[in-house]
């Protein structure tokens, strides 16, 4: 009797729509996998470009120009699509356990979760202040707050900015700049608005040259962002109510009080702690340790890439940049282990171009560096810069375009 030898299929789960996964998606959607099963796993159904983003907040694009979305994505890639918070994961029994119970079988994982600010430590940040990430939060509240000012453009609006790397930096010219077309069409005083930025070390964005500090520092105190360098915030807390407003006042390790309508947290980045409780290999922060190819460091099955992953041999900051360059390494290198074949290394590249915005349609052009923070000539803000930045997010975006 003739046996019917069907090949085994092999479940690839991904959890986490960051931005490798999507390219990862594309890609698979692109060049099929015969014997594969390809779920993906996140807790949105839309993932925010972290290139555009900036833009949205300060009015230039819409919600959809800075979302991919992940239905259709999932839909190109032949992807089982479950929208669900992942709460653990069992290594020993390979499978990926969902905050609705759904427990998802797995031969190869891949994870992409992003990172959340580190708030723990901070007495009340958890409480009152709003974590940029997950971004979905992030712009519930900012959404509240332009109707609040588009209906009480009087007020006083006092905001605070904790965490002086790009990410904060760009929110605070981002943030200003649409508040400030908001204000003055209704004749108000831009001055009505006052934006406190604390950074912990003496300088903005360690991880950039000192012609790109030194600009950007002269840009923010120009327009009237208040810089409050080497202060370490240690409390926040409610103070009392307004008709409108309620005001939390933040206190910093040095004694400095600050009192503000609006908390955003931009801080260093932290992970989740299921990670961690798994069993999978990580470093102080939580981060996944991963070898050249992408890889566990302790679990040979799992992948991670994006600011969730930390590769052992080549440091690099938390930026969207690497995410986007790990997306085309970690689809082949999926591929292969699916295949049986020997992994390709993947070594990112040291130095990285940044084109920065700065709130107003102009972008400055900076180079990030891993390791070093000198030596290297900045273009200064400039429309022509906006333009060629624009005309770069758009063509990431149309990637993802499935209609």
């Amino acid at each position: 009797m003739q046996q019917n030898l069907q090949p085994k299929v092999k479940d690839l789960v991904l959890i986490g729509g960051g931005h490798s996964h999507a390219i990862v998606l594309r890609m698979f959607g692109m060049k099929l996998l015969p014997g594969v099963r390809l779920t993906l796993i996140t807790a949105a159904s839309q993932t925010a470009y972290s290139g555009i983003l900036p833009g949205h907040i300060a009015g230039f694009y819409t919600h959809d120009e800075c979302h991919i979305d992940l239905r259709p994505l999932a839909n190109f890639a032949q992807a089982q699509l479950y929208i669900d918070r992942v709460v653990a994961v069992d290594l020993e029994n390979n499978k990926v356990l969902c905050a609705k119970g759904l427990a998802v079988d797995f031969d190869v994982l891949s994870i992409d979760i992003g990172s959340t600010p580190a708030t723990l430590s901070v007495s009340g940040a958890a409480e009152y202040a709003i974590a940029v990430k997950p971004v979905s939060q992030l712009l519930e509240h900012w959404d509240q707050l332009i109707e609040a000012v588009g209906k009480n453009p009087q007020e006083l609006i006092r905001i605070a900015i904790a965490g002086g790397g790009a990410g904060g930096v760009e929110l605070a010219l981002s943030m200003q700049s649409h508040l400030h077309r908001i204000l003055r069409p209704t004749q108000q005083p831009i001055q009505n608005l006052k934006i406190h930025l604390f950074q912990r070390g003496q300088e903005l964005m360690p991880n950039y040259y000192q012609s790109v500090r030194h600009q950007l520092q002269q840009i923010l105190t120009e327009r009237g962002i208040k810089l409050h360098l080497g202060e370490t915030v240690c409390n926040i807390a409610p103070t009392k109510h307004q008709e409108t407003k309620e005001i939390f006042k933040i206190k910093c390790e040095s004694g400095l009080t600050v009192e503000c309508n609006k908390i955003f947290w931009v801080t260093q980045a932290s992970a989740p702690e299921w990670l961690k409780i798994a069993g999978l290999g990580t470093n102080e922060q939580g981060f996944i340790l991963v070898e050249d190819t992408l890889q566990s460091q302790t679990h040979p099955q799992i992948f991670a890439a994006g600011d969730i992953a930390t590769m052992v041999n080549h440091q690099r900051p938390k930026a969207g940049v690497f995410a986007v360059r790990q997306g085309k390494p970690l689809f082949e290198n999926l591929q292969r282990i699916l295949l049986g074949k020997s992994l390709k290394p993947y070594r990112p590249q040291k130095q990285y171009l940044s084109l920065i915005g700065t709130g107003d349609q102009r972008a400055m052009s900076a180079t990030g560096y891993a390791y070093a923070t000198r030596g290297i000539i900045t273009l200064p803000p400039h429309k022509l810069l906006w333009r060629y930045k624009d005309w770069i997010d758009r063509r990431f975006m149309e990637r993802f375009c499935f209609e």
